[in-house]
């Protein structure tokens, strides 16, 4: 079945309230929906948030490559998922943002041409329970304290804690957090690279009493060729995020013993053809897996729902952020059941659609 054509569509989802990193303050979301047609008018769509902090990338980057991107593809059939990344690849180096809309598009319609569901596609089966964490914003430490305590109160069983700025306030704030939350529930951090490779070995040593799951991005990824030495000084489990965009990354993090763990997110990785290279890599060394984010829809959270039940090694779930949105502009998708529990659509393909009132509001582009 070959690609035709392509539609993108550009639009910003307020957060409820505002979401706080080491690296910023976000209070909306950007995004472009893409949708890909076959000559036979079978559809699929695909998403991009892109995350300028993070890969230097914003919309007006996206749509200012996308069209070039997209021509290239056109008329090649939509199973031919590693032709599709060398053809994105020799338009441009990285620009990983729009090429993960592209890629994600055209899984979904080859898992919807197949009549499957897209983890069925990719050859996964349902055979895991799959539960999500949710995010304590970096703020005031109170006011983390009283986020978390409202977290657990809605149910959570997991909360993600966000650290980077201090790392002596990092300390106290995990020591109330644990406090009020008490020992049934786990906590994971991250710190957005936010500390020194000092800062992170002293303050990873002082909470480790606190039983802390494992520390995202410690340090800066200018400094990843050190990471190892975070990770042999810590009692913590390391996960490497910003550290790992490409398979080489994953190789050198494995080669040089940098992590004990790795965080995919569709958006960093460049799509799902991407992802499933790394999972390989991750799986042959024996190293578990997140699925995780920026600040998405349900479209790729429910694709990370699918590639969790591809591998066995994927066994933490940060898919928080569609709860983050004031409106839910996707029909179907994943199931946030009591908030935390991730039910997948029976569907075909990913099992998502976009509602047609909310893309009338959406800047179209052909």
């Amino acid at each position: 079945m070959k690609i035709d054509s392509f539609e993108l569509y550009v639009a910003k989802l307020e957060l409820k309230k505002p979401f706080i990193t080491s690296l910023g303050v976000i209070n909306y979301s950007d995004h472009i929906f893409l949708k890909v047609f076959s000559e036979d008018g079978e559809f699929g769509w695909g998403e991009c948030s892109p995350a300028y902090f993070i890969n230097g990338e914003t919309v007006e980057t996206c749509l200012a490559i996308s069209k070039k991107l997209t021509d290239s593809i056109i008329g090649i059939s939509c199973f031919s998922h590693e032709l599709i990344q060398q053809k994105l690849d020799s338009i441009i180096y990285g620009n990983h943002s729009i090429k993960s809309a592209i890629d994600v598009a055209c899984y979904d319609l080859a898992s919807k041409s197949k009549k499957i569901p897209l983890y069925k596609y990719l050859g996964g089966e349902l055979k895991k329970k799959i539960y999500t964490d949710y995010t304590v914003s970096l703020n005031d430490i109170d006011k983390m304290v009283k986020q978390a305590r409202s977290i657990v109160e809605r149910g959570f069983k997991i909360i993600k804690v966000k650290l980077g700025d201090d790392g002596k306030k990092d300390i106290e704030r995990i020591r109330l957090i644990r406090e009020c939350v008490g020992s049934n529930i786990k906590i994971r951090i991250d710190a957005n690279q936010g500390w020194t490779i000092e800062e992170a070995i002293e303050t990873l040593k002082k909470i480790y009493k606190y039983e802390i799951q494992y520390c995202e991005a410690p340090i800066n990824r200018e400094f990843s060729y050190r990471l190892n030495e975070v990770k042999e000084a810590s009692p913590i489990k390391i996960m490497a995020d910003e550290s790992l965009f490409t398979l080489n990354d994953a190789k050198m993090m494995v080669h040089g013993n940098h992590c004990d763990m790795f965080n995919l997110k569709i958006g960093k990785q460049g799509g799902i053809y991407e992802s499933t290279k790394i999972i390989e890599i991750a799986e042959k060394n024996n190293i578990p897996m997140q699925v995780g984010g920026f600040i998405e829809s349900r479209i790729i959270f429910t694709v990370n729902c699918h590639l969790g039940h591809t591998s066995n090694f994927i066994k933490h779930f940060d898919c928080d952020s569609p709860l983050f949105h004031k409106i839910n502009p996707i029909i179907g998708g994943v199931e946030y059941k009591n908030d935390w529990e991730l039910i997948l659509p029976t569907a075909n393909g990913i099992g998502v659609d976009i509602k047609k009132d909310f893309l009338k509001s959406c800047s179209k582009i052909i």
